[in-house]
């Protein structure tokens, strides 16, 4: 009997079945081993990318966020601000502000002229007051003024400033400067307002006030 026919009658036999059967289920047990294996590894690092993802997101979101938190507290803040500077620094009437520019004068000792008050129409929550005035003194009281407005409690803004004369240690200045009122009290100041058409002769408005201070 040949070599071949006696293996295939080993095969054939019920133990050759059985080694052939086994040898093929290990086969197939390895090759569903390696699958298994890879598709995990592939499922795992899917997974790990979609995990980086959304964390990169959340971070982006707490950074762009970042700006709002406690954003109630620094509104509440702001607020208290402000209304700590109307109440120290703005005005309450028009006569409240002559009294501050009289008393800055009588500090500095300059002569203050015949000044121009009148009012800019705007909106918001305050109106601006204008003073052009002309002055007259030594440089020094002229200079102690201009301190006096910038370093006063009631917020003045110097707008212009032109020299217009000087004789034997005396300067005369033209001095244009801004306060501001809350609309309210600045529409009962009787100020004339900037760019409003003028009154004509024999009308009621001849009897406004003319808008000069002291």
């Amino acid at each position: 009997m040949s070599q071949f026919t006696l293996l295939r009658k080993r095969l054939l036999s019920p133990i050759g079945l059985h080694a052939v059967a086994f040898g093929v289920l290990a086969i197939a047990t390895i090759f569903l081993g390696i699958r298994v294996g890879l598709d995990w590894h592939a499922t795992s690092a899917s997974n790990m990318d979609i995990m980086a993802g959304r964390a990169a997101q959340l971070r982006a979101m707490q950074i762009q966020t970042a700006p709002l938190r406690g954003l109630d507290k620094r509104v509440g803040l702001s607020r208290s601000q402000i209304d700590d500077f109307y109440k120290k620094r703005v005005p309450p009437s028009y006569s409240s502000i002559l009294e501050q520019i009289g008393a800055i004068q009588a500090k500095s000792q300059v002569h203050l002229g015949a000044a121009q008050y009148s009012q800019v129409p705007g909106s918001g929550d305050l109106t601006e007051i204008r003073v052009d005035a002309g002055l007259s003194g030594d440089y020094p009281a002229i200079m102690h003024f201009v301190n006096g407005l910038e370093r006063s409690e009631t917020f003045f803004v110097i707008r212009t400033m032109a020299l217009t004369g000087q004789q034997s240690g005396t300067v005369n200045l033209r001095l244009g400067f801004s306060t501001w009122l809350r609309p309210a009290d600045a529409a009962v100041s009787g100020l004339p307002i900037e760019g409003a058409p003028k009154a004509t002769e024999g009308t009621a408005s001849d009897a406004a006030p003319s808008g000069e201070g002291r």
